[in-house]
């Protein structure tokens, strides 16, 4: 029977749910301040006075100069604009250096790229998902104009690439170096440009209790983009088109409530709910653990787990009917009936990677949605390797 009344909901990772401070922050733009922020009169003015501090609440959580932000509608177009944006600023002959296990906002640009003749060079992973450095330091020492687009932070396993070391090596190679920063911004303190030396950063309203279709690209003063929305003064010339000020103001809002959280501890109460949900899990025949061991080396939130034998869209079925929402990769390749390339580039076996699940943890867990999952996944385990031809 379904128990949809009582969700449990592990997916924040695809998405989160808007905070009501979020919620509240956007009403006045629909209604009295609906003044274009553009226009020269007092009432459009007051728009975009907000959208200024907009712009400061969120350079705050990365640490960068808010003239340094860029608003966009959501992660794939930060990545898209800033990989495109670059590369064409470099020129024709720039290699093109990312890694196997991108999500495939970065992934599909770098590969239409070697379609129009540019090298690219795809760095693999280890089988914990870490990052093979010998074959990054080899691409980043061949000659020529570079280009580098490099996940903080897996979406998929959590796995954290060590992005301050990558980025110090690009600087020295004098490559420019972007990161797609979506899962990590608001979760690791670490996420601070003021340190680490990347050229350009991408991050999304929706992974961070702001609402679907925002987002911001950090670039950088003195890096070379060329535009990737022409038509507008808009976005200092970069992204032409009437600004979205409601969700410009929403995404504020949730960099402060972000930074915040940040500061107050709950990255490390969510990274409690993650490592005992990991402890019951694979304590179950046949589960392992996809990504680094070592806690630490992964997001707060994030568990990965393989179940040999079974199918993973079939385990969600069950979990779903459970009224539990969880995930077998991302989002955005969700309705592919295939493991995942992240899981296929670590090179989980065949057994274990059709039966990977995702579970993605916000601010909104508590031990109740871990208590719940542990009592229902023996059962759901059991009942498809009952069933599994792959099993005596």
């Amino acid at each position: 029977m379904s128990r949809q009344n009582e969700l449990t909901y592990l997916d924040n990772n695809a998405t989160t749910r808007v905070a009501p401070e979020v919620v509240e922050s956007m009403l006045p733009y629909f209604t009295g301040k609906y003044g274009n922020p553009s226009s020269t009169h007092r009432f459009g003015g007051a728009v975009m006075r907000d959208i200024d501090d907009a712009r400061r609440k969120v350079a705050a959580l990365i640490n960068c100069d808010p003239a340094e932000i860029i608003f966009t509608s959501c992660g794939t177009e930060s990545d898209n604009a800033a990989i495109f944006g670059a590369v064409e600023a470099l020129g024709a002959d720039t290699t093109v250096i990312t890694t196997k296990v991108e999500h495939p906002a970065v992934l599909q640009p770098c590969r239409e790229l070697r379609e129009h003749g540019h090298n690219v060079v795809e760095i693999g992973v280890a089988s914990d998902g870490s990052l093979n450095f010998a074959e990054y330091e080899a691409a980043l020492a061949a000659p020529g104009k570079k280009f580098v687009s490099m996940m903080w932070a897996n979406n998929e396993t959590g796995v954290v690439f060590p992005i301050a070391r990558a980025a110090e090596m690009a600087r020295e190679a004098g490559a420019v170096f972007h990161t797609d920063a979506v899962q990590a911004v608001g979760k690791l303190a670490e996420v601070d440009v003021s340190r680490v030396p990347v050229s350009m950063l991408s991050l999304s309203g929706h992974k961070l209790h702001a609402p679907k279709g925002v987002g911001a690209l950090f670039i950088r003063r003195g890096v070379r983009v060329k535009p990737f929305l022409r038509g507008g003064h808009q976005e200092r010339g970069m992204r032409a088109g009437t600004e979205n000020t409601p969700y410009i103001v929403a995404l504020g809002c949730a960099a402060t409530l972000a930074q915040s959280e940040l500061a107050n501890g709950a990255m490390e109460r969510i990274a409690r709910l993650r490592d005992r949900l990991q402890e019951g899990l694979l304590k179950l025949p046949d589960a392992s653990l996809n990504g680094d061991g070592d806690a630490r080396a992964r997001l707060p939130n994030t568990l990965n787990v393989g179940f040999s034998y079974i199918e993973g869209e079939a385990m969600l079925m069950l979990l779903s009917d459970a009224g539990i929402c969880a995930s077998s990769g991302s989002a955005c390749t969700s309705g592919s009936l295939e493991p995942s390339h992240v899981i296929r580039a670590m090179g989980v076996p065949f057994t274990a990677a059709h039966g990977s699940l995702r579970f993605s943890f916000s601010r909104d867990n508590t031990d109740a949605d871990v208590d719940r999952v542990l009592a229902v996944m023996p059962g759901i385990v059991a009942k498809l390797r009952a069933l599994s031809p792959f099993v005596n």
